[in-house]
């Protein structure tokens, strides 16, 4: 028995195993090591090209997922293939053609772990029977837990579209969303879509840490765009707690547990993905609600008010930008 290749055998069937199991099965843990290795090193690829052609960025998410569906696929194939290579007489030629070859046992590693079950070769009697029904095992794990992964990763990418939808199909920019739900008295209606986009956020925040690839599915259409519509959603945040007099505000529940969704969304994508950016974004102008009539406090309170939140806002722009988008702000439109 050749110990040198069972040895690559073993590290390249434990380094995939590792990674599966651990990016598909570990909620909290996100992407396995390598997972996350071969993610990260694709984006910074894909964003060096894609700063001419968004197109190329909307092609990230799926370029990314398919490159680590192959990357599993080859590293299992090949450890399984080193393993039957280290023993001469692993596998009996059941046609007496040749001696066994590289070829012989790569395409009897290949059809044993995806289960074909050609028989064109056998396994020996005794231990490499049993190391062909647990490369056996191995493939069905593979393609059980790969399918599930896949699955859950596109429902996961239609549901953060559905919460940039949302808050994209309220306006654009916090004021816009204030004017929209503003009868001139107070706030009617509000209440509703702001428990629902803070449900849907926490939902969208429990699939980042359990699928990290989801931050490379990126949208060509900003009004599809989940960090902006984050950015968006905080920003009215902002002006519905500090701009505006505490009359006008919807109730303190509301918007607190509406801030910690936020917050914990940061979170998770600071771990992983962004720093806070070395300035902060443009402070939403009162101005333009002050015309609309709605009552809202000094600019000193509502300046103050945001330099307390300094960082959080530098953590939004940060976010915004590693999207390669801009600010959402009245003055673009």
């Amino acid at each position: 028995m050749n110990l040198l290749l069972l040895a690559i055998g073993v590290l390249l069937l434990a380094s995939v195993i590792i990674d599966l199991l651990w990016t598909t099965l570990w909620v909290e843990g996100g992407a396995g090591p390598l997972t996350s290795l071969l993610m990260a090193w694709i984006w910074r690829v894909l964003r060096q090209f894609g700063e001419e052609n968004s197109r190329v960025l909307t092609l990230s998410g799926p370029i990314i997922l398919t490159i680590s569906l192959a990357t599993w696929i080859v590293l299992l194939w090949s450890g399984w293939a080193f393993i039957f290579a280290s023993g001469e007489n692993s596998i009996i030629d059941t046609m007496n053609r040749n001696p066994i070859s590289w070829s012989d046992w790569i395409y009897f590693s290949g059809y044993t772990i995806f289960t074909l079950g050609n028989g064109d070769f056998i396994p020996q009697e005794g231990v490499w029977q049993i190391m062909t029904t647990l490369a056996t095992a191995s493939g069905m794990l593979f393609i059980t837990l790969s399918v599930t992964y896949v699955l859950n990763v596109l429902s996961a990418v239609t549901q953060k579209r559905s919460f940039a939808s949302g808050v994209s199909g309220l306006g654009e920019h916090g004021t816009e969303i204030l004017f929209t739900s503003w009868n001139g008295e107070e706030f009617e209606g509000l209440e509703l879509p702001l428990n629902t986009f803070t449900t849907q956020l926490n939902t969208l925040t429990s699939n980042h840490k359990a699928y990290p690839i989801l931050h490379y599915f990126h949208s060509k259409q900003t009004g599809q765009s989940p960090i902006v519509s984050v950015a968006i959603f905080d920003e009215t945040l902002s002006l519905l707690q500090f701009g505006l007099s505490k009359q006008s505000h919807p109730t303190n529940t509301i918007i607190k547990n509406a801030r910690s969704s936020v917050e914990s969304y940061l979170e998770t994508l600071q771990n992983s993905f962004i720093e806070p950016a070395d300035r902060s974004p443009p402070p939403p102008n009162l101005d333009t609600l002050r015309e609309k009539e709605l009552p809202t406090v000094s600019d000193e309170e509502f300046t103050a008010a945001l330099e307390d939140m300094d960082k959080r806002r530098r953590t939004l722009l940060g976010l915004v930008e590693s999207d390669q988008r801009e600010w959402p702000s009245p003055n673009d439109n």
